[in-house]
């Protein structure tokens, strides 16, 4: 009876035993395709962040990468744009030096004392009297200085009668300018639209032209070589005006 108590004890335990392999088997294969299962997500997480990390420094996938190199394509560029306009800065700022100051924003402008001013009368400089519709006369302006000098603008145009009692300012046109730079013993005009007249009525016959240069209070006196005006000294739109230099 004990005996075979025993060997049905025995059985009992070599089945449960057998049982429990198989169960702890099992459990492993549902461990290891579980740990597979989840280990695959975190393997992308961190495939991820590998990639971002190998991208920042350069050498990272494509997909992570590409942001990477775009974001370090665009500080290059910024930091090539960056040494561009420092290099363009550092000429801007030699060249005034190499110029000696005469090309550069440090150049001042020309003033009346050294300036010389002349109707140009020769060749076709001269206008015509018998012009429909007004015609046209240049005033020189020639830096006679020994330094170079800016000029721009409306210079002021006074025309004067013989006794100096008939004074004429010249209204402006309405054209734009700019500066230009006169080195010693340059040259540049501006041009005086003129309506002339041959009556002897209703006419003004200048002496003298009082040529004021641009931002300058006093004038240079030169002999006025032609005919007569039409004088529309009280008139709201004259034939008679002023251009700008240049």
């Amino acid at each position: 009876m004990s005996a075979t108590t025993t060997r049905t004890v025995r059985r009992r335990t070599l089945r449960l035993a057998a049982a429990a392999l198989t169960a702890a088997a099992g459990l492993t294969l549902t461990a290891c395709s579980g740990s597979d299962a989840a280990g695959a997500k975190p393997a992308d997480r961190a495939d991820t962040g590998v990639a971002a990390d190998a991208g920042s420094s350069g050498a990272g996938g494509a997909g992570s990468s590409a942001g990477a190199q775009g974001s370090d394509a665009q500080a290059s560029s910024g930091a090539k744009a960056d040494g561009k306009a420092d290099a363009k800065a550092g000429t801007a700022a030699k060249k005034p030096g190499s110029a000696g100051g005469g090309s550069g924003s440090g150049v001042q402008r020309c003033h009346t004392s050294g300036l010389k001013a002349e109707f140009a009368t020769g060749g076709d400089a001269a206008p015509d009297p018998d012009a429909t519709g007004g015609t046209t006369t240049s005033i020189v302006l020639t830096n006679k200085g020994g330094s170079t000098c800016k000029i721009g603008g409306f210079p002021g145009v006074d025309l004067k009668s013989e006794n100096g009692g008939e004074r004429w300012s010249l209204a402006r046109s309405s054209k734009k300018f700019s500066s230009i730079t006169l080195n010693p013993g340059d040259s540049t005009d501006f041009t005086l639209n003129l309506a002339m007249t041959k009556e002897d009525k209703g006419f003004y016959q200048p002496a003298f032209a009082e040529v004021t240069p641009p931002n300058e209070t006093t004038a240079l006196t030169v002999e006025w070589p032609w005919g007569t005006l039409v004088d529309q000294r009280s008139a709201t739109h004259p034939g008679t005006f002023v251009n700008p230099i240049g």
